[in-house]
């Protein structure tokens, strides 16, 4: 029976060279540091994606209009297909800032619902020890250790 060849060995052979199968991945540096994006990256870069798809847009306007009129003095079916095919693009471009704005307002929705409120919780103690913990200026333990001006301990026997 003959050897059926593999792709790895098919592709091997067409292309004149050794298939390698160890992992092509690259590890890690240890040098390497994490990229930590905040909220006033977030912004900048949604500043300046909204700001290049503007740009896009009135770049795409004017273009439109000149294919308009060069097919219109030309009456050549190419360049209606041109103005149509530049119609379609930026009209993608309106759709995609549109989607962009959508996009930012999910995060920031986002970010405003990681701070959540706790309703309900069970708490296992005396009404004085809660009280102690969510006042501690009024604390009884605070007030005693302060009132306690002079002690005896007397051994009752």
């Amino acid at each position: 029976m003959k050897h059926k060849k593999s792709v790895d060995d098919k592709l091997s052979e067409a292309l004149d060279t050794e298939f390698n199968t160890k992992e092509l991945s690259k590890p890690i540096p240890a040098h390497a540091k994490a990229i930590e994006v905040n909220a006033v990256d977030s912004e900048k870069d949604y500043w300046l994606v909204r700001k290049n798809m503007k740009e896009l847009i009135k770049t795409g306007e004017d273009a439109i209009d000149g294919i308009i009129k060069v097919a219109t003095e030309g009456d050549a079916p190419r360049a209606y297909e041109v103005a149509a095919q530049m119609i379609k693009t930026v009209a993608e471009v309106n759709k995609d800032l549109m989607d962009l704005h959508k996009k930012v307002k999910e995060i920031n929705k986002e970010e405003l619902n990681i701070n959540n409120t706790t309703n309900q919780s069970i708490y296992v103690g005396s009404t004085s020890d809660l009280q102690d913990l969510i006042n501690q200026e009024r604390s009884r333990t605070k007030a005693m250790t302060h009132d306690i001006i002079d002690t005896e301990i007397v051994n009752e026997q």
